[in-house]
């Protein structure tokens, strides 16, 4: 028995109990999973990324480009 809790309201949850699995894991029903997706799509989700420094120069031309290899 693989329990687990779910990720949106905390509730206890399981991938598969005897003959008996959840379709909606790892959440606890099928709301919770709606609620995972729009908190998706509304971007609540984000992932930290380090800025990068953007040089005022415009990129090299493709003539530029295979002249350096």
């Amino acid at each position: 028995m693989n329990k687990t809790v779910c990720p949106i309201c905390g509730k206890e949850t399981f991938f598969q109990q005897g003959q008996q699995q959840n379709r909606f894991f790892p959440f606890c029903s099928e709301r919770c999973r709606w609620v995972d997706l729009g908190n998706w799509l509304d971007g609540r989700y984000r992932i930290p990324a380090e800025e990068q420094n953007v040089s005022e120069e415009e990129p090299p031309t493709a003539a530029e480009e295979t002249s350096n290899e």
